[in-house]
C-alpha cells in the first residue's frame, strides 16, 4: 500500500517472484471511468473506489489459500478493511517516503494515467496502519534493492513466508 510512485508495483513484483505467488497490480481493476477522471486531474471518491475494491476482494479471496501478492494504494483504513473482509491473512506493507522524494519519482515516471498534480491529495488522503491491522512501515528511501530487502525481512518477522 502507499501513494502513487512509491514503488509498490517494482517491489510488489519482485515479492511474488520471490515468493513464488501470484501478482496483480490495482491498476488493472479499475473501470475506465475511473482512469478517465484520474487523467483528467480529478480524485477519486469513496463512490468510485467501491467497485474497485471489490474486484480486488474477489481477487484476493480467489487466491487466499496459496498466498498472492496484490499491490494497491490502499489510502484509508476503511479500503483496508474492505480488503481484509476477503482475506483474514491479508498483511499490508505500507511503502513510505517523503513526498519531495516521491514527486520527483512521479514527474519521471511515463506512461501512467495518473497525473503529479494528484500526489499531493492522496498524501492528504493517506492513513497510516492502524494498531489493528497486520503490516509494517517500510521506506522507499534507499535504492530499490534495499526496499526490497526490507520489505522481504517485514513479511518474514511477520511469519507471512
Amino acid at each position: 500500500m502507499g501513494v502513487s510512485g512509491s514503488g509498490k508495483s517494482t517491489v510488489g513484483e519482485w515479492l511474488a517472484d520471490a515468493l513464488g505467488v501470484p501478482f496483480a497490480d490495482a491498476d488493472a481493476f479499475h473501470p475506465r471511468h475511473n482512469i478517465e477522471k484520474m487523467s483528467a486531474g480529478v480524485p477519486l471518491d469513496d463512490a468510485d473506489r467501491a467497485p474497485w475494491l471489490d474486484a480486488m476482494a474477489g481477487w484476493l479471496a480467489r487466491h487466499g489459500e496459496g498466498g498472492a501478492v496484490l499491490v494497491c494504494s490502499a489510502l484509508k483504513h476503511r479500503y483496508r478493511d474492505r480488503l481484509r473482509q476477503a482475506s483474514a491473512r491479508l498483511f499490508f506493507l505500507h511503502m513510505e517516503g517523503p513526498f519531495e522524494l516521491i514527486a520527483e519519482r512521479v514527474a519521471r515516471r511515463e506512461g501512467h494515467f495518473m497525473p503529479p498534480s494528484l500526489l499531493r491529495s492522496q498524501f492528504e488522503a493517506l492513513e497510516p496502519l492502524g494498531d489493528d491491522e497486520r503490516g509494517a512501515a517500510v521506506s522507499v528511501a534507499g535504492t530499490p534493492e534495499e526496499t526490497r530487502a526490507e520489505a522481504l525481512a517485514e513479511l518474514e518477522r511477520a511469519g507471512v513466508c
